[in-house]
């Protein structure tokens, strides 16, 4: 990963995210327990007092959020840094998160679970604690997104390894919400999991709008980083599908996918018009039919900013920034077009027939009273229509500049004002260019403008099978065995003894390999050795990753000697699970609501036996400590009809695999 100190643009806004999210956090719970107060007390004195004390920190939590949408807005420090006249493209910024220490947990968990020597692996927990520390701050390049990926796939390892689906081993995974600040607390990995996926699909945002724009290999990388960013969070709306986090919420991730790839679409745009716009008929046809599309995709991600549940948590400018560009390219539409009319009479050499099929492919009806052969043919209409076409576009580069400089976060991008004017004023010199003398006569409304693409843009899926990992846990054994959900017994040692050079059994399976066919007269048998055995060693050498040639070449090999093997039997893996897992908003309101996971066990029939299952709350002295500084602790709430009138919009029912 980068330097976490490097005083660069972009680990500067990261920074003063982690601080607002801290701000936001301590303003939140001080609102929850005004909260709990208010309801508490009788005292109509306090009640007054803690009444006005909420009204200072709603209006501090709103103070906040808008800062962190000023970050959100912050364009331009991700931007190439190379001259442009081309509107900024939005980013998404990374989801910050807090420390983890895997290493009690994971420790204890070997030692109780695998029975092996912990001491063993601090080398390779240390390893995950390291790069997971890393993909705090990755790289703006192809290895940052070769890391991020890398430590998702880790984690799939990791979760088979050392997470059941019976308990929680004690470790809290937060990560802060990228548009609210709000954490989240999770004891599962599924939140690790999507929280880094969307960091990737952030990443790849941040790569495209580093492209270099006035280049053709530039804007060639930025649409494919547009795309790959738009493939990833579609891949994580569609594995991950009831995340309580508001960033990754299904219709918040529908928005962002649409954004990308409107996005790409104006880098296509720009790419088709890098090495100049040629005043001929047929290419500004093509032009206009182009950013039409770029106009029409806009209107789409604006449309679908201000609906419901996404318009409350969606930073205002983003939405404003959408309508702005889609009134800009509708104008840039109606400007190609009106060069089209204005500047290319009909001359004797030109085809009337592809002309005029040209030209009504632009439309889906035209003015009363006109027919696109005689527009083409008749001077006075052609500067008409065109003209109508004109006005249109200055009525959208005016309503464009108008939402601009309403919005302060926008106001203060020079670029996008610089280039919003430009545009207005090139329509307004071609206007003035026209005779104006009929202006009063003429009543043609300008039609729209059918939009049309011969360039595909689609969401390209992750390619995770790219990024080769190796299991950091790989001495543990083959994954299908052992696993957090398998169950066997602790090694036993065999003291084996060759009877006439047979062993008394024979072997089967992959690795580990397992024994059957026990003849239960040998001595083997009488040893302790059973039907369905792994073995796991022969002569003190670990033999989790042999085949069945192997291991017997280590019994040959030692004649008839006796030889020790440790082996472990399968026991039965069918546990009770946890019955309820949900999500409580802890009765604030949705867009500062405290996630956390509360889980209500059920009651056990003392007379029945049940294996023992750990606290909800069991991890070491240090997890301990850290926890208490969390935002909101695990409880479990039994028997309580309130709690579950309070449950967020993100509550998640049945087992904790119903959380994804």
């Amino acid at each position: 990963g980068c330097n976490p100190l490097a005083e660069t643009g972009r680990s500067k806004l990261q920074n003063q995210r982690a601080v607002l999210n801290q701000q936001i956090l301590r303003a939140v719970r001080m609102r929850a327990g005004a909260e709990n107060l208010l309801r508490a007390t009788t005292n109509n004195k306090v009640r007054e007092q803690v009444l006005l004390e909420l009204s200072f920190v709603n209006s501090d939590l709103q103070i906040l959020k808008e800062e962190l949408e000023g970050l959100n807005i912050s364009v331009e420090v991700y931007q190439n840094a190379e001259e442009t006249f081309s509107i900024p493209l939005v980013p998404l910024g990374l989801k910050e998160t807090k420390d983890v220490d895997f290493t009690l947990p994971l420790k204890d968990f070997i030692l109780e679970h695998y029975s092996q020597d912990s001491s063993e692996y601090e080398d390779e927990i240390a390893d995950l604690m390291d790069l997971r520390q890393a993909c705090r701050t990755p790289s703006r390049d192809e290895a940052g997104i070769e890391m991020l990926i890398s430590y998702f796939l880790q984690l799939g390892y990791v979760e088979n390894r050392f997470f059941p689906p019976t308990r929680h081993i004690g470790v809290l995974f937060t990560w802060y919400d990228s548009f609210t600040g709000v954490p989240v607390c999770q004891q599962n990995l599924l939140l690790e999991k999507a929280s880094v996926l969307f960091n990737i699909g952030a990443l790849y945002t941040q790569i495209g709008t580093r492209c270099n724009r006035q280049t053709q290999a530039g804007l060639e990388n930025a649409v494919d980083a547009f795309q790959k960013a738009a493939g990833v969070l579609s891949y994580l709306k569609e594995t991950f599908t009831h995340t309580p986090s508001y960033d990754m919420s299904p219709a918040m991730l529908n928005v962002l996918v649409k954004m990308m790839l409107a996005q790409a679409r104006e880098c296509v745009f720009e790419q088709i018009g890098l090495s100049g716009i040629r005043n001929e008929f047929f290419t500004l046809v093509k032009m206009t039919q182009e950013v039409a599309k770029v106009g029409e995709v806009y209107t789409l991600v604006n449309t679908a900013m201000n609906q419901e549940p996404v318009k409350e948590n969606i930073p205002y400018s983003w939405s404003k920034l959408a309508q702005i560009k889609s009134d800009h390219y509708k104008a840039l539409a109606h400007y190609f077009i009106a060069t089209i009319l204005c500047d290319h009479e009909l001359q004797a050499g030109d085809d009337e027939d592809q002309q005029e099929k040209a030209l009504s492919q632009l439309y889906d009806y035209v003015p009363e009273g006109l027919m696109v052969l005689a527009v083409l043919k008749d001077k006075v209409q052609r500067k008409q229509l065109g003209k109508a076409h004109l006005r249109k576009a200055i009525v959208y580069h005016e309503e464009a500049l108008r939402v601009c400089g309403l919005c302060k976060k926008l106001r203060n991008i020079e670029v996008l004002q610089e280039v919003l004017t430009a545009a207005h004023k090139r329509s307004l010199l071609k206007y003035a260019q026209q005779e104006t003398e009929d202006d009063f006569l003429s009543l043609i409304q300008a039609p729209d403008i059918l939009p049309k693409t011969e360039h595909k843009i689609e969401t390209i899926a992750p390619q995770f099978s790219k990024v080769k990992v190796k299991d950091f846990f790989h001495k543990l054994g083959p994954l299908t065995v052992f696993s957090a959900k398998q169950r066997w017994t602790a090694p036993r040692t065999i003291c084996l003894h060759h009877e006439a050079g047979e062993l008394g059994f024979s072997l089967k399976g992959g690795s580990p390999v397992q024994v059957y066919c026990l003849d239960p007269v040998c001595s083997a048998a009488s040893a302790g050795l059973k039907e369905g055995d792994y073995i796991v060693s022969v002569g003190g050498m670990d033999c989790k990753w042999l085949g069945v040639n192997e291991v017997l070449e280590k019994l040959r090999s030692v004649g008839k000697q006796p030889i020790e093997l440790e082996v472990i039997s399968c026991q039965d893996t069918a546990a009770s699970l946890h019955s309820k897992s949900a999500t409580y908003s802890m009765g604030m309101q949705k867009t500062y609501s405290l996630i956390c996971l509360a889980m209500d066990e059920d009651k056990i029939d003392q007379n029945k036996k049940s294996p023992l299952k750990l606290p909800f709350l069991s991890w070491g002295t240090k997890n301990r400590q850290k926890a208490a500084s969390t935002l909101c602790l695990p409880s479990a709430v039994a028997g309580s009809s309130q709690t579950k009138k309070k449950l967020s919009p993100f509550t998640l029912l049945n087992t904790e695999s119903s959380l994804y």
